[in-house]
């Protein structure tokens, strides 16, 4: 909703009738941005790999409410994000990161996804398990 407010607060459009656009979009159900929210982080999850903080951040910076924001991001749980951290994992690392340089870069990849410190830490620590010791 801030983001067409915005369009047309930019277009010079006066307050009354911004609002009175904005509350019939809303009755009719074009405009609701607890579905946008829950949707936009289905879709960065999926699309885009993004972790949780990630999310929240862009979605705050689209104006969305904090509250929305909260419940769009807690329907996964931890063991979720630490999977889906461990699926990023294997995708771009083919091989386990074992030297301390390529450890950091996986735990640097994970954490500019959106993903954790702890949640980014255990993903490497389970994917570098799932190796064969060499």
């Amino acid at each position: 909703m801030a983001e067409v407010r915005a369009q047309l607060e930019y277009k010079d459009i006066d307050t009354s009738t911004i609002a009175a656009v904005l509350s019939e979009l809303e009755e009719g159900g074009y405009l609701d941005d607890s579905r946008y929210a829950k949707l936009f982080a289905e879709d960065r999850r999926n699309l885009d790999n993004w972790g949780p903080s990630r999310i929240k951040r862009r979605l705050g910076a689209l104006g969305i409410d904090k509250q929305l924001i909260e419940s769009a991001v807690a329907s996964r749980d931890t063991d979720d994000e630490r999977e889906a951290a461990i699926d990023l994992l294997a995708r771009r690392f083919p091989q386990a990161p074992r030297e301390p340089r390529d450890h950091n870069r996986a735990l640097a990849m994970l954490e500019r996804k959106g993903f954790g410190i702890e949640i980014a830490a255990d993903a490497v620590r389970a994917y570098v398990r799932s190796f064969p010791p060499e």
